[in-house]
């Protein structure tokens, strides 16, 4: 018998609620809270599972670190017609362009922070 197993990543901010309602308006899900009001899941239909956790000692990871190590970080994979919009979408949310080395033409690569200082990528998928 095979145990069924759910992958979540669980992010760490000072606000969980706003973060979770960032990612929630910009992947098309919800939030739930249960017993715990500092643990937020985020899901949705097309399997996004992630969690906000409070960290009442959290301070935002820098990005590009010195030594360029990657941190574990979200990848949203997009239709490559729809990458602009989405883009659109992430920054009037919230969301903090962090790589515009190359804003000069099409990228299918895109490199934000959400709200909390969280590094990740916007990519076209396919």
């Amino acid at each position: 018998m095979t145990v069924k197993k759910t992958t979540v990543l669980v992010l760490d901010a000072a606000e969980p609620a706003e973060l979770a309602d960032f990612y929630a308006a910009f992947l098309g899900a919800t939030t739930r809270i249960g017993d715990d009001p500092d643990f937020i899941e985020v899901t949705g239909d097309d399997g996004v599972h992630l969690a906000i956790r409070r960290d009442h000692g959290y301070a935002p990871p820098s990005w590009p670190r010195p030594e360029t190590s990657q941190q574990a970080h979200l990848r949203v994979l997009v239709d490559r017609a729809r990458i602009d919009e989405a883009e659109r979408e992430l920054i009037a949310l919230g969301a903090r362009p962090l790589d515009t080395r190359d804003n000069g033409g099409p990228r299918d690569t895109r490199i934000y922070s959400d709200p909390a200082g969280h590094s990740f990528t916007l990519a076209v998928h396919g």
